[in-house]
């Protein structure tokens, strides 16, 4: 049994993570750089995402405001799938812990409901993917079991809870994209207005001259006839009718 648990665990493993990158404020030197965390789909370990009630979010609550070691941060910029799409980084937060034997579990959990109030959480992946092994051989049991852990104080160093901060990397590209488009209409209308131009327009009006004095005739509108003008000259006279 455990052998063909260890072989599932290889198949399922290749290929279905997810990518968070998230600046890094616990680290007082690079509060501003950016990291990269992996975790792995629990997609690819049950038929559906795992579902935790809103009980376990009210006591994480809890713990963050009565225990130091408990933190909330907003850090998170961007969150990959494992087909290579972009998620609502506002939907999802990390819980990052460390328990008194050293071990490290990241959770990823994604919100149900639009309140800020604590509610229930899909959650959708984990970190290190060892822990799959655990739950592939226990299933709900060991769920329960750890996140039972994250919420007692005694036995946990540390907990970040990692929400989202400001846009999404993949927001903000599109954005300097859509604004380098429009800088670039912009550059081009500027263009047009500094051409030079007698009239003092973007584009070169058409004159006419009168093909004796050369002096700039008037159009006359022959409202009788459509498409048809009468060119008078002022300086002698001269009339030409032209159709435009």
């Amino acid at each position: 049994m455990l052998k063909r648990i260890e072989l599932l665990f290889l198949f399922i493993v290749v290929n279905q993570f997810f990518l968070i990158n998230t600046l890094t404020p616990w680290d007082g030197q690079n509060t501003s750089q950016l990291t990269q965390v992996k975790l792995l789909s629990l997609k690819s370990v049950f038929d559906s995402f795992p579902v935790v009630e809103k009980r376990f979010f009210k006591d994480l609550a809890i713990n963050t405001a009565n225990n130091p070691q408990y933190s909330w941060m907003l850090s998170i910029k961007r969150i990959v799938g494992p087909n290579n799409e972009d998620y609502d980084i506002t939907k999802f937060n990390l819980v990052w812990a460390m328990d008194d034997q050293r071990r490290v579990y990241q959770f990823l959990f994604q919100k149900v409901g639009e309140t800020r109030e604590a509610s229930q959480g899909v959650l959708v992946a984990l970190a290190p993917p060892e822990l799959a092994k655990l739950l592939m051989k226990y299933e709900n049991s060991a769920i329960v079991r750890i996140l039972s852990l994250l919420n007692d104080s005694n036995k946990i160093r540390f907990l970040m809870i990692l929400g989202s901060k400001g846009k999404s990397i993949a927001e903000e590209s599109q954005l300097f994209q859509f604004n380098k488009k429009d800088a670039e209409k912009l550059k081009y209308v500027d263009t047009l207005k500094n051409m030079p131009n007698i009239q003092g327009q973007w584009f070169p009006s058409v004159t006419y001259r009168c093909p004796i004095c050369n002096n700039e005739v008037s159009m006359v509108q022959n409202y009788a006839v459509v498409g048809v003008s009468n060119l008078v000259c002022p300086q002698c006279g001269h009339k030409k009718m032209t159709k435009f």
